[in-house]
């Protein structure tokens, strides 16, 4: 099928311990991690073979290096687990699959499964729901943040801002850091909504009213920055780790700012002021070479040149035009950026100038984009999958199908297959390329 557009520009033991109860099935679980120098850390099943661990994927910029569905009809249903709502992601280490949810409106709770089987291995909660306002109230009270498994942990922000950290064999909880609590800060009024980063033995989150570096060990307080934005200081972003003008650093999108931080002190590089309605930031930085892309509602779409000149930081911005996005985050090859707009379409940008290439018609209030070098797949908040070709000169819709009903949550790939997290369940599918 093709769509053109214009061209306008099971029984179980259950133990419980203090403040979590565990369900424990199956001991043992081996996790390897690796670095993806150019955007951040991604994780190996098998040793060749890259897996989602994290928000977006291995490189946290939704991009799969391998194959991935082009027929959609070839799509079968693996299983299905039953679950209470969550629109955060799910991950997997290529064995099991990992995913949470919100419980009774009152605890949070993080679930293992055999990802070729769908069989339950563990489930640990914690106290640690909220209530958003009634106007952020279509977009519910329950989890937001992505979990992250890499260098034998699984992380996750919780939406009071509490960073939890469990054993990813066990579901055992190793720590977990109030950093609302830490830092006398007010708990975030949407949610902690940051999915954060693992990377060389620490955590990276934007909570707590600021940026925080925390140990992977223990949890503890390595840095804080970026902890004067006021009334907004409530990140409704995620970071990325990048390599910029030959130096290794967090960019950070907040409510305000685009910045880059030091990774190891955690001084701000360089920084430019990034407009929005009400301040909502709320894309994931996409980085092309030594550029970053952002875009904004009530703002405009803008390119930045980061640069490093006798010492001094430079933040350049290259173009700026008038298509604005919202919540989705894009995805790159290189040379075009595709963009779900906030008018509810998806855009294909050049990198380089900014000239818009095609608009779609309305495909919807959000989409989570996830691309190889051959396609295109858009999960839409209904629950419709698009298979898109990866083109620049027409929008090619190859083949659609609806996989879930209520799906604001980030598609996952592993080898062979998708993850589908809808609101109210967790469905797994494989599929054979004809």
């Amino acid at each position: 099928m093709k769509i053109r557009s214009g061209r306008r520009f099971a029984a179980s033991t259950r133990v419980v311990l203090t403040r979590v109860v565990l369900t424990r099935v199956i001991v043992g679980c081996a996790i390897l991690a690796c670095v993806i120098p150019a955007c951040g850390v991604g994780s190996l099943a098998n040793g060749d073979e890259p897996t989602w661990n994290q928000w977006r994927g291995p490189s946290r910029d939704g991009v799969w290096p391998g194959e991935l569905p082009t027929s959609l009809a070839a799509l079968e249903l693996a299983w299905e687990a039953p679950l209470q709502p969550s629109y955060s992601g799910p991950i997997t280490d290529g064995k099991w699959v990992f995913t949470t949810e919100t419980v009774d409106k009152s605890l949070e709770r993080m679930t293992a499964y055999d990802l070729a089987t769908g069989e339950l291995k563990w489930s640990a909660q914690w106290a640690g729901a909220i209530e958003v306002p009634p106007y952020a109230a279509v977009n519910g009270s329950w989890f937001k943040s992505t979990p992250t498994l890499a260098e034998g942990a699984l992380v996750v922000l919780g939406m009071r801002d509490e960073v939890v950290c469990l054993d990813p064999a066990t579901g055992q909880i190793r720590w977990q850091a109030d950093l609302a609590e830490r830092f006398t800060a007010r708990r975030p009024p949407f949610g902690g909504v940051c999915s954060p980063i693992i990377d060389q033995g620490a955590v990276y989150v934007m909570a707590g009213g600021g940026t925080v570096k925390l140990s992977l060990s223990d949890g503890s307080t390595l840095w804080r920055t970026l902890a004067d934005e006021g009334e907004d200081d409530d990140a409704l972003s995620s970071p990325v780790i990048a390599t910029l003008a030959g130096v290794r650093q967090l960019v950070v999108q907040t409510r305000t700012r685009l910045c880059g931080v030091d990774l190891a002190s955690g001084a701000l590089l360089w920084s430019t002021r990034i407009e929005a309605y009400r301040n909502m930031n709320i894309l994931t930085p996409t980085l092309i070479g030594d550029r970053i892309f952002t875009a904004a509602q009530q703002g405009r779409a803008q390119c930045f040149q980061i640069s490093l000149n006798d010492g001094v930081w430079s933040c350049v911005e290259v173009w700026s035009q008038r298509t604005q996005a919202y919540m989705s985050s894009p995805v790159t090859d290189g040379e075009t950026l595709f963009v779900h707009t906030s008018n509810e379409r998806l855009q294909a940008l050049d990198a380089a100038s900014g000239e818009v290439l095609w608009t779609s018609n309305p495909v919807g209030k959000y989409q989570s984009l996830v691309r190889n070098d051959k396609v295109l797949l858009a999960l839409q908040n209904d629950g419709e999958l698009l298979a898109i070709e990866l083109s620049r000169d027409d929008l090619l819709i190859k083949d659609k199908r609806q996989v879930a009903q209520d799906a604001w949550a980030y598609l996952g790939v592993f080898p062979g297959g998708l993850l589908v997290r809808d609101l109210n369940g967790l469905k797994v599918y494989r599929y054979q390329q004809p």
